[in-house]
């Protein structure tokens, strides 16, 4: 997926605080990542960085000295290299974004019918950045130019733009992808994907965008440039994997909706067990919510060794996967001896982690394993952000299990994505079998959408029931 953060001062350099917001959006990617700042001369200090390897802090720190100026943007990306530099009719900036296209290719021709021309990089590919910028800069202005990408992109698109006016902040259309702004204590704004960055650096949470929304940022504040849209998608999937615990969407914390969700899954379940306990790192907020509203204490069963392993659907080879899933978790032996254990996680993607997990606590000796998911089954690919390396629908293993019932993955999807019917229950309990664990059990839709507390059709879920708007 990717992060980005942003910040305007007025009387500053604004390099450390870019340097660590930016970094405190690493878990939202682990490929690449850049900076840039606008210098007092009115050039740009710029700089990319290969991720996979090793991490954003270890990559700038020692290019901070050339990074001067009191504006600045930076990315952490799964996908392309950034930010870009363009110098254009409507002015120079520089650009970030957090985007997915299904129609490149044709995105692509016209701007080359227009007499642009696009950079190839050595995998024969179009830098998705580049493009977006190449195209706003056909407008007649900024504002003209980001309307000109939000009519002619199909998927999803939210970005910041370094310009000689300020930083402009743009939301994706349909609000797939949120932005944030905060304020500084002492000195100018900072824009962001996630506001956990904003406590530890002095800015406090001022205003959320909506979707399709653009502001203008400077040292003094920020306008309004385009009304939000009616309309949202957001991510359901942000509060379930994604979001950094203390992360806000929407003003709803990340924690928060995790905590409801497991605490609405124990207040319906009807097992025994000794405690509960987390999947590091996002299965822990459900796990201690599950805790909460069955009355079994919580147990650290599993402990993640440090935050240096990347999440494991990140790297594209499948051995890799596996090794990260295996190495970056350690369980708690003494604990998981004949014990029942009821253990909490986000997602079931490939079933690759969990099942190597499960085979670990049998090992240790535990003697039940419950598992309980905080999001419903995965069954549709996201059209609209990048949220996995997967490259084909067949790498969800619940695809793959329809495919055994039904001799065809595409069939009777939906019958297996609707909570409680009977293809629902023999899929989920062809899963439990499949994995050896002694019960499983999925949050429902509605469950997600209660605990997160929006209305329905201001949440995307499309990845768990193929219902959303605005793909044509």
């Amino acid at each position: 997926m990717g992060g980005f953060f942003g910040t305007i001062k007025r009387g500053t350099e604004c390099v450390t605080d870019l340097f660590y917001g930016t970094d405190y959006q690493s878990h939202m990617g682990t490929r690449r990542a850049g900076m840039a700042t606008l210098k007092d001369d009115g050039d740009f200090a710029r700089s990319i960085h290969n991720l996979e390897s090793s991490y954003f802090r270890t990559k700038f720190e020692e290019e901070l000295p050339k990074f001067t100026g009191k504006s600045g943007i930076g990315i952490i990306s799964d996908t392309d290299a950034q930010p870009i530099v363009l110098k254009t009719k409507i002015g120079k900036f520089a650009i970030v974004s957090v985007a997915k296209f299904l129609n490149q290719d044709a995105m692509e021709k016209e701007v080359m019918e227009k007499g642009g021309h696009l950079s190839e990089l050595s995998s024969g590919k179009t830098n998705p950045t580049e493009l977006i910028g190449l195209m706003i800069s056909q407008g007649k202005d900024y504002l003209d130019g980001i309307e000109n990408v939000f009519h002619k992109l199909k998927g999803s698109f939210s970005g910041l733009l370094l310009t000689e006016e300020g930083i402009i902040a743009i939301r994706d259309y349909y609000g797939r992808t949120p932005v944030v702004i905060g304020k500084h204590e002492e000195d100018g704004y900072a824009v962001a994907s996630e506001n956990n960055a904003f406590p530890n650096l002095g800015y406090e949470t001022e205003y959320f965008l909506g979707p399709g929304e653009v502001v203008l940022v400077t040292g003094d504040g920020y306008r309004q440039l385009r009304k939000p849209n009616e309309k949202m998608q957001i991510c359901s999937f942000l509060w379930v994997y994604y979001g950094y615990p203390v992360t806000q969407y929407e003003g709803i914390t990340v924690d928060n909706v995790r905590r409801k969700l497991g605490k609405a899954m124990a207040e319906s379940d009807d097992i025994e067990a000794d405690f509960a306990s987390g999947i590091p790192d996002s299965g822990i907020g459900m796990a201690l919510g599950y805790a909460e509203g069955s009355h079994i204490p919580y147990r650290r069963a599993i402990v993640k060794y440090t935050p240096t392993w990347p999440r494991s659907f990140t790297p594209a080879n499948q051995k890799v996967r596996d090794l990260v899933a295996k190495m970056k978790l350690i369980a708690n032996k003494s604990l998981l001896r004949d014990r029942k254990v009821v253990f909490c996680d986000d997602s079931i993607v490939r079933g690759t982690q969990l099942r190597n997990n499960v085979n670990i606590l049998y090992g240790y000796g535990a003697k039940e394993v419950h598992m309980r998911i905080s999001c419903p089954p995965l069954l549709y690919a996201c059209p609209f952000i990048n949220f996995s390396a997967s490259k084909s629908i067949m790498e969800l293993v619940t695809r793959r299990i329809i495919e055994e019932f039904e001799g065809d993955p595409n069939k009777n999807v939906q019958a297996y994505a609707t909570f409680g019917t009977e293809q629902y229950e023999r899929m989920v309990e062809k899963l439990r079998s499949r994995l050896h664990i002694t019960s499983l059990k999925f949050c429902s839709v509605q469950d997600l959408v209660d605990a997160i507390g929006l209305p329905k059709e201001k949440i995307c879920t499309h990845c768990f029931d193929n219902s959303s708007y605005g793909h044509e």
